[in-house]
C-alpha cells in the first residue's frame, strides 16, 4: 500500500537528491543499528518524507558523512544521522511487521511469514519504545480488516482508519504542533489508500478481492478519481503549509506537489489503467 510519498528523480537538483539520498541511507543505517542487516529489507522510501518533516520542524542535531556498505560496496553514499532518522527507522519496521503479518493472515504468503517471524523481536522492542504509534498501527489494520470482512461500501471509512493511523505515525511528540501533525497524516493516509484502491481496481475487482470503489459499480476513471484524491492532499497539504518548515522546504515541496502524484501515474500505467499520454483506457 505504500511506495507513493516518494520524490520525482528527474524533479530534483543535484543537491536536492544528495540530500534525500542521505535520509534515506541515514534511515537504512539505522534500521541494520537499531535491529539487524537483514532488516534493512524491509526498508520503505515512504518514511523519508516524515523524516524530513520532522527533522525541518525539530531541527534535531545531524550527523552527516558518506560510506560505503554491503548493499552498495563501491560507490561512497552520504548518509545522516539523528534522532528522528532513529525514529522513522524504527516506524518503517513496525509497519514492516504488521505489514507481514496481515498478508500472511490474509494470504498465508509464506514470504510474509518469514518477514514477521523476523522482525518480530524487533517489533517487540519498538512497541515498547512508541506505544501510542505501534497501538495506531495495530488497531488501525484490525479495523480495516473487519471493514473488509463486512464488505464496507464507504470508501471513506476504511480511508479515515489508514488516515488515522498516518496522523499518529506523524506525531512525534505531544506538543502544540500535535494537531497540525495529525491532520497532514489523516490527509496523505487517506491519498495513500484511495491512490491504492484505484490502481488496484481492475485486479480486486477481477480476484473479488476487497476494493470498496468496486461497490460503487462504476470504473473510477483515473481523472475522476483524482477529484477524490484531490480533497485529501488538500487537508494534507493545508497542514502542511501551517508548519514553520523551512530545512528542505523546496524538496518536501517536491515530493509532496509532484512526487506522489508522478508515483501515483507510474502505478497507474503499471496496471494498465492509463496509456502513454496520461488518458484513461
Amino acid at each position: 500500500m505504500f511506495g507513493l510519498v516518494t520524490a520525482h528523480p528527474e524533479e530534483l537538483t543535484d543537491e536536492e537528491k544528495a540530500r534525500y539520498l542521505s535520509f534515506y541511507c541515514g534511515i537504512c543505517r539505522s534500521i541494520r543499528s537499531q535491529c539487524s542487516q537483514l532488516c534493512r529489507l524491509a526498508l520503505s522510501y515512504d518514511m523519508v518524507f516524515l523524516a524530513l518533516v520532522l527533522s525541518s520542524l525539530y531541527e534535531p542535531e545531524e550527523v552527516a558523512n558518506k560510506h560505503a556498505c554491503m548493499l552498495h560496496p563501491i560507490k561512497k553514499r552520504p548518509w545522516a544521522s539523528s534522532e528522528i532518522l532513529s525514529y522513522a527507522a524504527d516506524i518503517n519496521i513496525a509497519l514492516a511487521y504488521y505489514s507481514a503479518d496481515d498478508n500472511w493472515r490474509d494470504d498465508k504468503n509464506v514470504s510474509a511469514l518469514a518477514q514477521r517471524r523476523l522482525l518480530r523481536r524487533y517489533h517487540e522492542k519498538i512497541a515498547q519504545k512508541y506505544p501510542r504509534q505501534c497501538a495506531a498501527i495495530a488497531s488501525s489494520i484490525a479495523k480495516l480488516q473487519e471493514l473488509e470482512r463486512t464488505q464496507c461500501a464507504n470508501p471513506d471509512e476504511p480511508a479515515n482508519c489508514f488516515g488515522n493511523m498516518m496522523a499518529q505515525l506523524f506525531v512525534w511528540k505531544n506538543d502544540l504542533w500535535q494537531p497540525t501533525l495529525e491532520q497532514l497524516g489523516m490527509g496523505l493516509g487517506r491519498f495513500i489508500y484511495l491512490a491504492d484502491a484505484a490502481v488496484d481496481f481492475e485486479k480486486d475487482k477481477r480476484k473479488n478481492n476487497y476494493n470498496p470503489l468496486v461497490f460503487l459499480h462504476q470504473k473510477p476513471a483515473p481523472n475522476r478519481w483524482e477529484e477524490y484524491l484531490v480533497l485529501s492532499m488538500a487537508m494534507c497539504a493545508d497542514a502542511y503549509e501551517r508548519l514553520p518548515l523551512v530545512q528542505d522546504k523546496q524538496l518536501m515541496d517536491k515530493i509532496l506537489y509532484s512526487g506522489v502524484w508522478a508515483a501515483y501515474k507510474r502505478k497507474l500505467k503499471k496496471h494498465g489503467r492509463i496509456r502513454d499520454d496520461g488518458r484513461s483506457i
